[in-house]
């Protein structure tokens, strides 16, 4: 008999070996849907893969977020879920750690052990161009955040042609009362809406919330800010490198159909075929998304159009311009800012736009606070702070980052950065003690903190506030001319015009003549000349736009 038992006890501990090794108990929680077991590690509990809507598979594939059926028992909750699907690229600064897949709508909580109370949530939004990016990638853990007191919740968006998408008879069907297109909009606002029902079960005040985004993230935070859907989910909002809050020149609803009707006669079905969209949804996720990615919308296939992002429907996506100009808008503390080497320049769409964007919040009376990010890790070894590499700083994760070539200097940096966010989370004000003072956002007098090259936080007047207007101006002026030029011109349609082709082949040779330079068919030169400042310095691309002046401008 004790032999049986034994062997018995053998083969429970073989079966499950949580059994054999007993370690500190999992934290567990009880949400609306079913209670959660997660992981405590380094005085950090975390709940990951959380779902907040049903999967959007199937039947559920282009429709609004739908709700999640309870389970019973304890879920899992110690790893991240897919993030959504895409197709991942070579040099993404910061890869995914999972998986992708079309099931992905879950959500990730991060929380002190030792912390009382009720905690300020910071809820994150990731960039990627709405084709790429998800909540999984190592420098987006919340840890560090959390161990400053708050709670910080990660959660992954439908990109790419899930994310969306629209079809003449999807319109005429309406399924979801008007709600169409804009699905991974829709997704996030179902995620602030998961976070405002569920995280006081975790320690977190759902009347303190706090958005944060980066890049397409951060267009995102402008669009949850203008969009009456979003309206009172969230306290406070952050933009990081998310342009000029503005959706001027986008798509309307009839043109998003008929890029989704070519993308139906790029797959063989009929735009008309009344089971056109049964047969779409009956794609694989695989060649639904086709090979779209960041790198492909840098490289664009020839042939119609098959992709578009998201697009001004009216009830998820206002006319954001409109809605800063009107006050039409949720009025909360804002922070603004971009990097100093950030996409397209000064005179860019990140770093001008945040400036503008700045400038037209303000003057509506919300409290806002501008920033310039300019410090680059030790070890990068160029100059010029690029696009998304202020992430680990703000998150405190730079040693996740640069590994064991992170310096104290760097760690430093992201002390003080993260600092400033954790602040802001609590009080709707970044400032602090210990902290270099950060003055609010008056376009008299154009003030804003820049984080220097040198590890510093230094409040000043904007250095680049002549510049950024004069190349406003020079904008503004390329686009009432008709011409091609820096600015404006997409660099693959130089290169497709002979003439212009050839400009660019007597000024930049080795550039035009580069394995990479399909990349950049979608960029402009400007926005090429914050990569390759030696390259394309200020006077060879006066040089080449006054040359570009006396071509004919591209056909109509």
């Amino acid at each position: 008999m004790l032999a049986r038992i034994l062997m018995t006890t053998a083969a429970i501990v073989i079966a499950n070996p949580a059994t054999a090794q007993a370690g500190p108990p999992s934290p567990q929680v009880s949400i609306e849907t079913g209670r959660l077991a997660g992981t405590s590690e380094d005085g950090v509990l975390s709940w990951k893969g959380i779902p907040f809507a049903a999967p959007p598979v199937g039947a559920l594939r282009w429709r609004a977020p739908q709700p999640v059926a309870k389970w019973s028992g304890v879920r899992d909750a110690s790893t991240y879920s897919h993030d959504c699907m895409q197709k991942p690229f070579g040099g993404d600064a910061a890869p995914l750690g999972t998986e992708p897949a079309e099931d992905c709508l879950y959500a990730n909580v991060w929380k002190s052990g030792a912390a009382k109370g009720k905690l300020p949530v910071i809820v994150w939004l990731y960039g990627g161009g709405f084709v790429n990016g998800g909540a999984s990638p190592p420098t987006y853990s919340g840890a560090n955040l959390a161990k400053q007191g708050v709670m910080f919740v990660s959660f992954n968006y439908r990109v790419g042609r899930f994310g969306t998408f629209a079809l003449p008879q999807l319109t005429r069907e309406d399924p979801d009362h008007g709600l169409i297109g804009n699905y991974g909009h829709l997704d996030q606002i179902a995620a602030l809406k998961w976070v405002q029902r569920n995280i006081a079960a975790f320690g977190g005040d759902p009347s303190n919330v706090t958005i944060i985004g980066e890049s397409a993230g951060g267009m995102s935070v402008h669009t949850l800010v203008t969009s009456p859907l979003s309206r009172g989910l969230f306290q406070k909002a952050f933009v990081m490198s998310g342009g000029n809050g503005e959706t001027a020149n986008g798509p309307t609803l009839a043109d998003v159909e008929q890029i989704y009707q070519n993308f139906a006669k790029a797959k063989g079905i009929a735009p008309d075929d009344p089971n056109a969209l049964q047969k779409l949804r009956a794609l694989s996720a695989e060649e639904v998304t086709d090979g779209l990615s960041m790198m492909q919308m840098f490289r664009p296939n020839g042939g119609p159009k098959t992709f578009t992002g998201p697009f001004v429907d009216g009830k998820i996506l206002v006319d954001m311009g409109k809605a800063y100009a009107s006050g039409n808008f949720a009025h909360v503390p804002m922070i603004i800012g971009a990097t100093s080497a950030d996409m397209g320049g000064k005179g860019g769409f990140m770093i001008a736009g945040a400036r503008s964007a700045s400038a037209r919040i303000a003057r509506q009376g919300p409290p806002v606070w501008e920033y310039r990010f300019s410090y680059v890790a030790d070890s990068v070894g160029q100059p010029g702070a690029q696009h998304a590499t202020d992430i680990p700083f703000f998150f405190d994760t730079t040693a996740i980052k640069y590994g064991d070539k992170t310096t104290p200097r760097d760690v430093a940096m992201g002390k003080t950065i993260s600092a400033y966010i954790v602040n802001f989370a609590k009080t709707g004000d970044p400032n602090g003690a210990g902290l270099p003072a950060w003055p609010k956002y008056d376009p008299a007098s154009d003030q804003l903190i820049d984080f220097t090259i040198d590890g510093k936080a230094v409040a000043q007047k904007d250095p680049w506030g002549a510049d950024i207007d004069s190349e406003q101006q020079r904008l503004a002026a390329a686009t009432q001319s008709g011409k091609y030029n820096s600015l404006i011109t997409p660099i693959g349609a130089l290169l497709d015009d002979p003439a212009a082709h050839a400009v660019l082949e007597r000024f930049i040779p080795d550039i035009i003549k580069s394995d990479q330079i399909n990349m950049a068919r979608g960029v402009t030169l400007a926005a090429l000349q914050s990569y390759l400042p030696g390259q394309l310095t200020e006077a060879t691309v006066k040089q080449i736009d006054s040359a570009l002046a006396a071509l004919p401008g591209p056909k109509k």
